[in-house]
């Protein structure tokens, strides 16, 4: 966890909550550019405001992070912003990466990395509800997903098989063509590969040239026991299919527990209410009540009060990864009766009418406190 709280990403990048894209992008460039490590070598509080800047930007120009941060705020995006999971590892680009996407609003191209050669397929996320049970006590199911597999009847070049991909005459395979403008030598992505470096000439009949194939995957999903919803479980190398022969991506499914009709659950306690009769709370009684593995048992004392609360201590949620179990609080609630038929009104007027202070010392204690600040006032 962090330990101490993140600032909002609005407030980060200066601007208004219903900022435009452009205007998103246009206050991340001006932060990136001040406090750029290659600006302020050496300076770590340049270097903390340019991460806190670029995992700002990484949200807010994502629409689907960003409506999720909209909603929940940081606990929306939970992770790193810019694979959508695990922890924050910080922009590695030079300055030039930055400036390149702002001269390529201007000039049409860009300057920095070629955009041909393998490279690493996208991570995936998978959403997958469980029952409150699934996640006590841990479960195995099986899930699917589509996604994008490398086409094995070209082994992912896209050519058709018996023939290879050729180096784009164009660019020489940079993926990229170079001119100047200005003061500046800026690079356009080539209009002839589309910046894939490489051309092919007779395309693959299953992927159409693509090199991938959207397939559907039928797999197992081991939940161990103590999850929580929000739980997010990495799959490696069951991503998206890398392009040019690179590795694919993983895939995380994140978890989504049911709610429970009767229980509700903080960390790995579990808490539930219980009605008992005017009776039971009067004599005391043990009772069978519900328990997340089967009935348990539960004493109740003579005299027990309304909204008293019961620990079960081990009757709860398992402990992830660790041992042992968290606990189950009952609290009861007294049941007024009502519907009474002549006999049982006859018995509870009697019962009022044999009543003493000494029985509802609670109550006794309360009016004597009120009789004695109503004396206090009017002395």
């Amino acid at each position: 966890m962090v330990s101490t709280q993140k600032r909002d990403y609005y407030e980060v990048l200066g601007i208004e909550r219903n900022a435009s894209a452009q205007e998103v992008k246009g206050a991340y460039r001006k932060a990136a550019l001040k406090y750029h490590p290659d600006k302020n070598p050496g300076d770590h509080t340049a270097e903390e405001k340019f991460k806190e800047a670029s995992e700002a930007y990484a949200v807010l120009s994502d629409d689907a992070k960003r409506a999720r941060y909209n909603q929940y705020g940081h606990a929306g995006v939970d992770g790193n912003p810019f694979e959508g999971f695990g922890g924050y590892s910080g922009f590695t680009g030079s300055i030039n990466d930055i400036l390149g996407d702002l001269f390529s609003e201007f000039f049409g191209g860009r300057v920095g990395r070629s955009r041909g050669g393998p490279s690493r397929g996208s991570d995936l996320r998978h959403d997958l509800e469980i029952t409150f049970e699934q996640a006590a006590f841990g479960a195995e199911v099986t899930s699917s997903i589509t996604r994008a597999k490398g086409c094995d009847d070209c082994s992912g070049s896209g050519a058709k098989k018996g023939t290879s991909p050729t180096t784009c005459p164009t660019c020489k395979g940079a993926g990229e063509v170079h001119f100047s403008q200005g003061f500046f030598a800026v690079a356009r992505t080539c209009g002839h590969c589309g910046g894939a470096g490489r051309v092919i000439s007779d395309p693959c009949a299953t992927c159409r040239g693509a090199g991938s194939v959207a397939t559907e995957v039928s797999f197992p999903v081991k939940i161990p026991a103590g999850v929580n919803d929000g739980t997010r479980i990495r799959f490696a190398g069951a991503g998206g299919a890398g392009a040019a022969g690179g590795p694919p991506g993983d895939l995380y499914v994140v978890l989504h527990v049911r709610a429970h009709p009767f229980f509700q659950r903080e960390e790995d306690d579990l808490f539930c209410e219980v009605p008992i009769s005017f009776a039971d709370a009067v004599l005391g009684k043990t009772i069978q009540i519900p328990g997340l593995a089967g009935e348990v048992e539960l004493k109740i004392p003579p005299g027990t009060q309304s909204g008293h609360a019961f620990r079960l201590r081990g009757k709860g949620i398992a402990h992830l990864n660790s041992f042992g179990r968290g606990d189950q609080h009952v609290r009861v609630i007294i049941e007024t009766p009502t519907n009474l038929n002549k006999e049982q009104r006859r018995l509870i007027e009697e019962f009022a009418a044999a009543s003493t202070a000494e029985i509802h010392p609670k109550a006794k204690s309360f009016w004597g406190k009120v009789r004695e600040l109503f004396t206090q006032a009017s002395a």
